[in-house]
């Protein structure tokens, strides 16, 4: 049989791809897991989940197993608009949409708004697992700079400048993580927000903010791109993930109402409804803000130590970003392949992901990694540091020699 003959011709585009998730390797037992995004299991609520799970359970017996779920259901968009409300977002409960977790809102965004005419735009780097949806709907994808301060606004300026006036065809949206992004951990400033807003008008685009990592700040978060918005042209979406537990997957999608209706037509009836339910008991049965202060605390400490121990075991000709906030440190390795030191790093019990991953032209990134501080503890962290650090010092030194 030929299977080939079944896919339509999108899909077997679309297959042509590399795999989703390749360049996540099988770790070693006892690792020290600094590819890890996401955080410590001593940071996971189970046992508030448990609880949680237990009285929607005992108040409602089979009723939030069912298709429909509970009736508590409602009350988890409810507290996500109110939190929104406190970030200077405020969203209309027609202008909101749980999906499960941030990756289906951002492939119900693409499925609905991407075909293989329309053009993206994407930070250089970007969150890799947006550039594997983004993929599957379109090869059309453009890349922009990102230094210290984030995106290169200035930059991107002058490329729809530029293909407006060559005639191209300009982007339809800009996918960006203008706080705390992943990878490179840096934060977009209030200028060069306000600069994206206005060209979003001038070139009419559509701005995609993945907002995931924003509540996770060490000092004062700026404004979302959504709040700063008055036009209506950023869909933002967010995560409990990184501030509750990732595997409940809870995530929304905040946006005008033609949008919102759009994805909801495509989502149907794909609710994990049980997990909506129990995760809007648990949240009702906690202080979210002396959670977030807890979880801010935590972070803060590992990043300062994850940056100290760079600055002890790193060789000096190697550079990072110090973030404000979020789970990642962006390193650059003047001279290393980083994914040819991968096995090595492995071999030693140390993860992390190579940089070319986060790049649509992987060629970029090849003197990049990633660390992350959010899993392991502070002991961990350092270890595993100075063992990479000893590894690049020794890989340098064999390939001067």
């Amino acid at each position: 049989m030929n299977h080939e003959f079944y896919f339509p011709y999108n899909v077997k585009a679309a297959l042509k791809n590399d795999p989703p998730g390749e360049w996540m390797p099988a770790l070693p037992e006892g690792c020290i897991r600094l590819s890890s995004g996401y955080p410590a299991s001593e940071l996971v609520p189970s046992n508030g989940i448990k609880a949680a799970v237990s009285t929607l359970l005992e108040e409602e017996q089979d009723l939030p197993l069912h298709y429909l779920g509970s009736p508590k259901m409602p009350r988890l968009k409810q507290q996500i608009q109110n939190r929104l409300a406190e970030r200077g977002m405020e969203v209309q409960e027609e202008e909101l949409l749980i999906t499960a977790g941030a990756c289906q809102a951002i492939d119900l965004i693409a499925r609905a708004l991407l075909d293989e005419k329309v053009v993206v735009a994407v930070e250089s780097p970007t969150y890799m697992e947006a550039l594997e949806i983004f993929r599957n709907y379109t090869n059309q994808i453009i890349s922009i700079p990102v230094d210290e301060q984030g995106l290169r606004v200035d930059e991107f300026a002058s490329v729809l400048a530029e293909r407006k006036r060559l005639g191209l065809v300009l982007p339809r949206i800009l996918y960006t993580i203008p706080t705390f992004q992943n990878p490179t951990g840096t934060t977009m400033n209030e200028q060069r927000r306000m600069r994206l807003l206005e060209l979003s008008r001038e070139f009419d685009f559509l701005i995609l903010e993945d907002d995931a990592y924003g509540e996770l700040t060490f000092d004062v978060s700026p404004l979302s791109l959504k709040a700063l918005d008055r036009e209506g042209r950023v869909i933002h979406v967010g995560s409990l993930s990184k501030i509750t537990a990732p595997g409940m997957r809870i995530g929304w999608i905040a946006a005008e109402r033609p949008f919102i209706t759009a994805f909801a037509w495509f989502k149907k009836d794909l609710d994990h409804s049980f997990a909506q339910s129990a995760m809007a008991v648990f949240l009702e049965s906690i202080d979210l803000e002396e959670r977030l202060k807890k979880l801010k605390g935590i972070y803060q400490r590992k990043c300062t130590l994850l940056i100290q121990s760079l600055e002890k075991f790193f060789p000096t000709s190697v550079t990072w970003y110090v973030p404000k906030g979020g789970y990642f440190v962006w390193v650059r390795v003047p001279g290393v392949d980083t994914s040819a030191l991968l096995p090595l790093a492995l071999s030693a019990k140390v993860s992390y992901v190579p940089g070319k991953y986060f790049f649509s032209n992987q060629d970029e990134g090849i003197e990049y990694l990633r660390l992350s501080y959010s899993f392991e503890s502070e002991e961990q962290i350092e270890k595993g540091v100075q063992i990479l650090g000893n590894l690049i010092s020794n890989h340098l030194k064999n390939h001067l020699s």
